[in-house]
């Protein structure tokens, strides 16, 4: 089945697929582009050369890849875009990502999706907390190229 493009009714730009079956779009009328090959993925990182090396493979991969580049608009994002996956730093601006992670456990609309730290702290005491607030796996930056975790990502959705 091709790509094509709809008018939906609800505010649906920048929303995924699943959020305007769930009907969680705001009222208005605006084009979204419908495929069941889709994946939509949240990127949420403060370094903008980082954001856009992994942004950049990604989309290049077919990934509709959505941004945030602190902690607070990444979870407004979350929540309005109900993504697929999420990509989450620990160190970032406003809110840090535990803070996220612990926020989007605790809310129904978004408790299942999968998370995936990416960061460039190791240290056993973050990646144990990372785990333990529900993250699905704690990647190490420098040992992530961007070809590794857009591979990964039908792996992380089966999970």
């Amino acid at each position: 089945m091709g790509n094509y493009t709809v008018v939906v009714p609800g505010d649906v730009y920048g929303y995924t697929a699943a959020a305007v079956r769930r009907g969680l779009a705001r009222p208005g009328i605006r084009e979204v582009r419908v495929d069941n090959e889709v994946i939509d993925v949240l990127l949420i990182e403060d370094d903008p050369a980082v954001l856009e090396m992994y942004r950049m493979k990604l989309s290049l991969d077919g990934y509709r890849v959505n941004v945030a580049i602190d902690g607070e608009d990444g979870l407004v994002r979350a929540r309005e875009l109900l993504p697929d996956i999420i990509f989450l730093d620990i160190r970032l601006p406003k809110k840090d990502g535990f803070e996220v992670l612990q926020a989007l456990r605790q809310d129904p609309e978004t408790a299942a999706i999968p998370v995936i730290m990416l960061s460039n702290y190791g240290e056993k005491e973050l990646v144990d907390r990372g785990l333990k607030l529900g993250a699905h796996e704690f990647l190490i930056k420098a040992h992530t190229t961007p070809s590794s975790l857009s591979e990964g990502i039908g792996e992380w959705l089966r999970e």
